[in-house]
């Protein structure tokens, strides 16, 4: 890979001008104010759409990166799939970014947007909700009347529009379809299909907004050979792409879940009571398969937790709840048998328990090398997990398979400004590179500070100690704090002392649909955020309702989670150092996700706290150091005061880190 000159990248004229101070933005988009490396990024992108080629693009946060890939794009007259790591990123880019360009641009081409299926509502499901309203829990019912309100007034079905829902809600999968439960063609209610509709308007766009789950689940569609999700791009462009190696390891391996095969349950028992009123057997087969799935989810504990599968086996419990498992699932498969052509849903439920069969014999047999076999156990089911440990070899063959562009982008995909990570993950060895510094000025409008005398990073209760330690200074912040923790854990323990000890109003992610806690923050402008991995990333708030962001401690993987130790198992076969190679810069990349949440605007100020000692006491705290703005950084809680007082802050005020301090 070459590392791009931006002076000596040549462009056309067209894009150049758009970035230009008397420039079609500027004249158009109140507030634009021409970037140097926005334009060189603008280059860089309209050049690989015009080369066919691929392109990596480290844009630190403030770039404005949104428009460096959109108006190349937008100007190309190609195809373009945009792909972002969040539903928040997507909403804002088709309901804002675009509309903002296609006037002053001329385009005037058809742009759509398309989720995953889990998004909208499905009206067959929720017609088979209300036939069986007796027969549900309590917290089902309790949301079902918003639910029906919704679904009379919606254009789009985004369930996420529905007032009041919580992001977890329990009715949300008795609403939306599945892979598994959609019937397809043969839906009755096929035409008022939300989903069909969005991806009729995404055919016939020339620019779709996706995300990155739906793009790797359209190449495992593409794969089978049967079917596509979306319309073949000319241009591929991935905003925050550094979330693409965990998430396409997912959609190249398999997986089956105990909710699965108790939707399969539901679905059958409702088709024997309307379409086989004498076929009992269906019904008492699938009373055997629903217990024998709650048995094999106890088999694992009481409590939520992630482990390596190939660890129980041999052990007596498991394997005796596997074998009854599987009895009562080859009983379905003869049952529903006997039931083919009685009715296309029990038809269709036949290819599911076949295809549920399959999946289970080649997950459970945990003999494959270069995979990890996992479980992931929620406090009602198991989801038994077999994951590729790279996925480099078949992303590449996708990239190099047509003549099409490539481009990824993030604030966040070097390590000590190495890109080498990402491409040993990604397998794009062609792409050239461009790293593009913030236009921030971190040195006066921030503090960093590493706190003194931190509970252990090991301690069961830190989250409680560390939210009483730092009540005094959270006092004497003026605006918004995000509290940002590294396990549901901290965060229940943090969101409890909050509560109790800080006079704010205190959000905890889960309590609502987050884009509506977002709003109460920005609202309420001196609340406190508590929440974990989703708010770490695709969240921009601008100004004093966010004035400083705490990290509870550095990001590293839970050194038991099963997918890690078998990436690091497989990382010693190959000769290499895991901790340096993996453990490393999955955290440092994940931390400055966590950190571009502070800094928004050149106007912004603010205060990074990170509740970490390792950042001062490990040799790799460097690494995480060097990886950051550069931070006047203090570990004096008083000179955090100071930088709120002092009306001309300036870094020489503040002492750096003295990174041998305990």
């Amino acid at each position: 890979m070459s590392l791009i000159n931006p002076a000596l990248t040549s462009a056309p004229h067209t894009v150049v001008d758009c970035f230009l101070s008397d420039g079609v933005l500027a004249q158009h988009l109140p507030g634009f104010a021409p970037r140097e490396p926005q334009r060189l990024m603008a280059q860089a992108v309209d050049a690989a759409i015009q080369q066919h080629s691929q392109l990596l693009v480290e844009a630190g946060t403030g770039t404005g990166k949104t428009y460096a890939y959109l108006v190349p794009a937008l100007l190309s007259g190609k195809r373009v799939i945009i792909s972002t790591g969040s539903k928040a990123l997507q909403e804002q880019l088709f309901n804002r970014d675009l509309p903002a360009l296609l006037g002053p641009l001329g385009f005037h081409q058809p742009i759509a947007l398309l989720k995953g299926r889990a998004n909208y509502l499905c009206p067959e499901r929720l017609d088979q909700l209300l036939a069986t309203t007796t027969t549900q829990e309590a917290e089902v019912l309790a949301d079902l009347p918003r639910v029906r309100m919704f679904a009379i007034s919606s254009q789009n079905g985004d369930v996420a529009d529905i007032p009041g829902l919580a992001e977890q809600a329990p009715i949300l999968p008795h609403i939306t379809s599945t892979n598994d439960n959609c019937l397809g063609r043969d839906c009755p209610r096929y035409e008022d299909c939300y989903l069909v509709k969005a991806r009729r308007k995404a055919m016939e766009a020339q620019v779709v907004v996706i995300n990155h789950h739906l793009f790797f689940a359209d190449l495992v569609v593409k794969d089978t050979g049967f079917a596509e999700l979306l319309p073949e791009g000319e241009v591929y462009i991935f905003d925050e792409a550094h979330q693409l190696p965990d998430i396409a390891s997912g959609y190249f391996g398999q997986s089956i879940s105990s909710r699965q095969m108790l939707d399969l349950c539901r679905d059958v028992v409702l088709a024997q009571r309307t379409e086989a009123a004498d076929m009992l057997q269906l019904k008492r087969a699938a009373e055997a398969l629903e217990l024998a799935c709650r048995e094999f989810r106890l088999v694992f504990g009481l409590e939520p937790a992630r482990g390596d599968l190939r660890g129980w086996r041999g052990q007596a419990v498991y394997e005796r709840a596997l074998m009854r498992l599987q009895d009562t699932l080859k009983l379905m498969y003869e049952v529903l048998k006997l039931a083919l052509g009685r009715s296309e849903r029990l038809d269709h439920a036949f290819e599911r328990i076949a295809e549920y069969q399959n999946t289970l014999q080649r997950v459970v047999n945990t003999e494959e090398a270069g995979a990890a076999y996992w479980f992931d156990t929620s406090r009602l089911h198991i989801t038994l997990n077999l994951t590729p440990l790279t996925i480099a070899g078949r992303f590449q063959e996708e990239v190099l398979r047509a003549s099409s562009s490539w481009i990824f982008t993030s604030a966040t995909l070097t390590v000590d400004h190495s890109f080498e990570h990402f491409v040993q993950r990604m397998g794009i060895t062609q792409a050239q590179q461009l790293i593009l510094d913030s236009p921030f000025d971190y040195a006066r409008q921030s503090v960093l500070w590493v706190p003194r005398q931190l509970p252990d990073t090991a301690d069961p209760r830190r989250g409680e100690r560390l939210a009483l330690q730092l009540l005094p200074v959270m006092n004497t912040i003026p605006g918004g704090i995000f509290f940002l923790c590294t396990s549901y854990q901290s965060l229940r323990q943090v969101a409890e002392v909050f509560s109790r000890e800080l006079g704010r109003r205190i959000l905890v992610q889960g309590d609502d649909n987050k884009q509506r806690l977002l709003q109460e923050f920005v609202d309420n402008r001196r609340a406190v955020l508590v929440a974990t991995a989703s708010f770490w990333e695709g969240v921009d708030v601008r100004g004093e309702a966010l004035s400083c962001v705490v990290i509870d401690k550095l990001p590293f993987t839970a050194p038991d989670d099963p997918l890690l130790k078998a990436r690091i198992d497989d990382c010693r076969l190959q000769g290499g150092e895991p901790f340096s190679q993996l453990q490393l810069p999955d955290a440092v990349i994940s931390l400055k996700q966590g950190v571009g949440r502070l800094i928004r605007d050149i106007n912004d100020r603010g205060v990074l706290i990170l509740c970490d000692p390792r950042l001062v006491n490990r040799p790799y705290g460097a690494t995480f150091i060097h990886s950051l703005p550069a931070m006047p950084r203090t570990r004096d809680a008083g000179k955090v005061h100071a930088f709120w007082t002092q009306s001309n802050n300036s870094a020489a005020a503040l002492p750096q880190l003295d990174e041998t301090a305990q």
